[in-house]
This record gives C-alpha cells, sequence and structure tokens, in this order.
C-alpha cells in the first residue's frame, strides 16, 4: 500500500513538473512569436528608411531581434530534449539526489557603462586626418535573456563611450555569465538618403534583387503614372547598414561589486576593418546582484523566544527571516506595516544552528539555538515553537538560507542597491531629425505634384500597416 502511494505521489510531481515547462514553454513561445513579428517590422521599417540615422537604428533592432530567436529557439530545444529524456527514463537528474538543494535566484543590473577610446595623437590632440563617425550599441545576454543599450554616435571628440542605460536582468542564478558584445558601424555621409522618395523606390528596387526589384519598380512607376498607390509585397533580407562584433567580454558572480569597477575586453577588430575603433580594451561598469534571499522572506511564524541571559521563559513574537536576519515582531501585523521590530536576530556565514526538545516544556517543547561569536565571546539565542513540523520548517529555512549565502557568495554580505530601469526613450538622433513614424503618421499626404511625391502615404491600407509597425517598433523599445 506503502508502494503505491510513492507512485502515485511521483506521477503527480511528474505531472506538476510537465504543466509548468508547458507554461514556460508557452510563454517562451510567445517571446519567440513576438520577436518575430519584430523582425519582420524591422525589415519593413530598413526598407522604407530614407535617412541614416533611420537605418542605423532599424538594422541594429533587426540584429537583436535575430538573436533574440536565436536564443528562444535554443531554449526552446534544450527543454525539448529535456523532456524526451524524461519521457525515457533517462533524464540527467537521475544519478543526482532528488533532496539536492538548488540556489535561489535573483537579479542582476549592470550600470555606468562606459568603454575608453585610445585615439593617435593626430587624430585627437591635433585634430587631423577625416573626421569619421561610428554607430555603437551594446547586445548583453545572460542565459536566453537578451537586453540592448542605445545606440550612440562615435568620433574623435570623444574620450570613451558612455552608455545611459541601467540594464536589468531579473532571472539569474549565482552561476550566471554575462556576456558584453560591444558592435560598431562606420556611419558615411550619404546625402542621398536624405533625398526624395524616388531615390528610396530605387533603393527599394535594389535591395530586393534584380528580378523581384524590377517588379516592384514597375510597380511603383505604374502606380505613380495611373495615380494608383504601389502595392506592399512582402519584404525579404533587405540591405543596410552593417554592424560588425568590435570586441565582446564576459562578467560572472566574482565582477559583482557595489562600486565602479574596470573589466578587461576582447577585441575582435583590427585597422583595416572598415568598422574600426580605437578601443583601449577595457570597458568600466558597475555590477551588482539581489538574491532574492536577501530581499524576500524565506519564512516566518510563532516563535517564544529566550534572549542570551534571560532565565525567563522568554518572550513571544511573530518572527521573520529574512536576508541575514531574523526580525522578531509583536505580531503579524506590525511585520506587514513595516513596523520596527522588536529585536533582530542575526543570521550570517558563521552563525551555528542546533534543533532540539526540552521535556520541561510541554507547550513549547522543540527548540532552535541561533549561536554567533562576537569577537571571544558566543551569544546563543533559543527559539521554541509548538510542532515538529514548525521546528522542521525554520531548519529548511535556514538551511537554504546558509546554502544560498555559499553560493551567492559576497551578494550575501549586505543588499546591493539596484535602481529600476527608466522606459526606453525614442532615439535622440531620430527625434531631433524626425523619424519616419512621424512623418508618416504627422505629415500630410502630397495631394498634387509629381508621381513619387507622399508614396508612403498616397495608400490608405499600406500606411495604415506600416503605422501600426512602426508604432509598436518605437513603444517595444
Amino acid at each position: 500500500m506503502q508502494d503505491r502511494w510513492h507512485i502515485l505521489e511521483d506521477l503527480n510531481m511528474l505531472y506538476i513538473r510537465q504543466m509548468a515547462l508547458s507554461l514556460e514553454d508557452t510563454e517562451l513561445q510567445r517571446k519567440l512569436d513576438h520577436e518575430i513579428r519584430m523582425r519582420e517590422g524591422a525589415c519593413k521599417l530598413l526598407a522604407a528608411c530614407s535617412q541614416r540615422e533611420q537605418a542605423l537604428e532599424a538594422t541594429k533592432s533587426l540584429l537583436v531581434c535575430n538573436s533574440r530567436i536565436l536564443s528562444y529557439m535554443g531554449e526552446l530545444q534544450r527543454r525539448k530534449e529535456a523532456q524526451v529524456l524524461e519521457k525515457t527514463g533517462r533524464r540527467p537528474s537521475d544519478s543526482v539526489p532528488s533532496t539536492e538543494r538548488s540556489p535561489c535566484r535573483g537579479r542582476v543590473c549592470i550600470s555606468d557603462l562606459r568603454i575608453p577610446l585610445m585615439w593617435k595623437d593626430t587624430e585627437y590632440f591635433k585634430n587631423k586626418g577625416d573626421l569619421h563617425r561610428w554607430a555603437v550599441f551594446l547586445l548583453l545576454q545572460l542565459g536566453e535573456q537578451i537586453q540592448d543599450t542605445e545606440m550612440v554616435l562615435v568620433d574623435r571628440t570623444l574620450t570613451d563611450i558612455s552608455f545611459q542605460n541601467n540594464v536589468l536582468f531579473a532571472e539569474a542564478g549565482p552561476d550566471f555569465e554575462l556576456r558584453l558584445e560591444l558592435y560598431g558601424a562606420c556611419v558615411e555621409e550619404e546625402g542621398a538618403l536624405a533625398g526624395a522618395p524616388k531615390r528610396l523606390a530605387t533603393k527599394l528596387s535594389s535591395s530586393l534583387g534584380r528580378s523581384s526589384g524590377k517588379r516592384v519598380r514597375a510597380s511603383m512607376d505604374s502606380a505613380g503614372a495611373s495615380g494608383n498607390s504601389p502595392i506592399l509585397l512582402p519584404t525579404p533580407a533587405v540591405g543596410g547598414p552593417r554592424y560588425h562584433l568590435l570586441a565582446h567580454t564576459t562578467l560572472t558572480l566574482a565582477a559583482v561589486q557595489d562600486g565602479f569597477r574596470t573589466h578587461d575586453l576582447t577585441l575582435t577588430s583590427h585597422e583595416e576593418n572598415p568598422a574600426w575603433l580605437p578601443l583601449y580594451g577595457s570597458v568600466c561598469c558597475r555590477l551588482v546582484a539581489q538574491p532574492l534571499c536577501m530581499t524576500q522572506p524565506t519564512a516566518s511564524g510563532t516563535l517564544r523566544v529566550q534572549q542570551a541571559g534571560e532565565l525567563q521563559s522568554g518572550t513571544l513574537v511573530h518572527g521573520v527571516l529574512k536576508g541575514t536576519n531574523l526580525f522578531c515582531y509583536w505580531t503579524s501585523e506590525d511585520a506587514d506595516t513595516g513596523q520596527e521590530p522588536l529585536f533582530t536576530i542575526i543570521v550570517n556565514k558563521e552563525t551555528r544552528v542546533r534543533a532540539g526538545e526540552m521535556e520541561q516544556a510541554p507547550e513549547w517543547p522543540f527548540t532552535l539555538s541561533i549561536s554567533n561569536r562576537y569577537g571571544d565571546d558566543e551569544v546563543t539565542n533559543t527559539l521554541q515553537v509548538e510542532s515538529r513540523e514548525a521546528l522542521q520548517n525554520w531548519m529548511e529555512a535556514l538551511w537554504q538560507l546558509f546554502f544560498d549565502m555559499s553560493q551567492w557568495k559576497h551578494c550575501c554580505d549586505e543588499i546591493m542597491k539596484i535602481e529600476i530601469p527608466t522606459p526606453r526613450k525614442p532615439p535622440q538622433a531620430l527625434a531631433k531629425q524626425g523619424s519616419l513614424y512621424h512623418e508618416m503618421v504627422l505629415s500630410e499626404p502630397v495631394a498634387s505634384g509629381g508621381p513619387c511625391e507622399g508614396l508612403l502615404l498616397q495608400n490608405n491600407a499600406i500606411s495604415a500597416e506600416i503605422r501600426g509597425l512602426l508604432s509598436s517598433y518605437y513603444s517595444d523599445r
């Protein structure tokens, strides 16, 4: 009979795990579908760009979408393989005890990103040579999570590349690897990009290939001659500015520090590369981490606490274990409303915990001793609980906390401050010069004039589609 109960329990746990994986897969699939739609939008946006800065932003968005799609697809494949192995009874966890602990998750935030530049004396001090500009941005990946910074224009008047973003990763383990990749594109002065829609049509037709381009151009010309609007064909890969990987590095838990720190960069570009930048070979940033065990309560309940030196039976309190402290309040309402605790018991990496039982205390027979050493003195606080189950719950929470501390290491010494990133604003370069979205939404179509005037606004269906596409592009960034 007991074996049957164990079988039923295993089946229930398997069902719960499969349901959880199914929900996770559904959420991951939703993210994948979203990035695929954004990629299609970025392709259309790139094809419609008439200014260099717009094309740079669209190409950047396309690169980020492609990276996220590859990351999500890889994660989905990994989960599917794990499910297959579990169904066939060959899951990797067979060799690992089911009671093995897993460390808590946490948040990782990187900010104050600076990348120093190393210009030649003739370029920076004597201001000689052609003044070239580069568009650069950072791509940051932690697991399947991918974030990006704003695009920054760089020339020899700058001594370093400065990114204003605070990039937050909400799901990370203590074994995280945060990869930073610096991408750059040389910004050429192209007067043609600021030209008329006729040149845009030529750019579109040439980017689609010879045969498709002829058909699109013929469609545009015939539409202009007849006064009708051109059809918007499905957009294939569209040419545009090309970003090159200039440098990269990987940061781990060892790099976490509540302050500004310098890390080495691996340079992947050389001077003959069109997108080469004179990088110094380092990146400066502030990398902080917040384990959940430091910010969220891990256990709570009613305790009778006998503090060190007390001879009485102890004080009845509501205990809350959070971070490296066991906060003791008069009532649970005091804890919920943020009142000051009655007293606090330290629980850190050096704390020793012992469980016991008191025969002379029938109402609160189970005890938990918490000992801390201060210099040569050892201070012990004794906690009494009503049941063995409550004692087990407190012991389990404490052992899990000690394990989390051993994995997150110095991140559990104190809570590091994380500033919540502000919503991304539209690129300033686009805001100054007028974004394609505002050109299409706010501008009125030209009622008369040449056949190519107001090309993108002549057809309500086309303009509505691109308006919605561009609106989602800017709102999701």
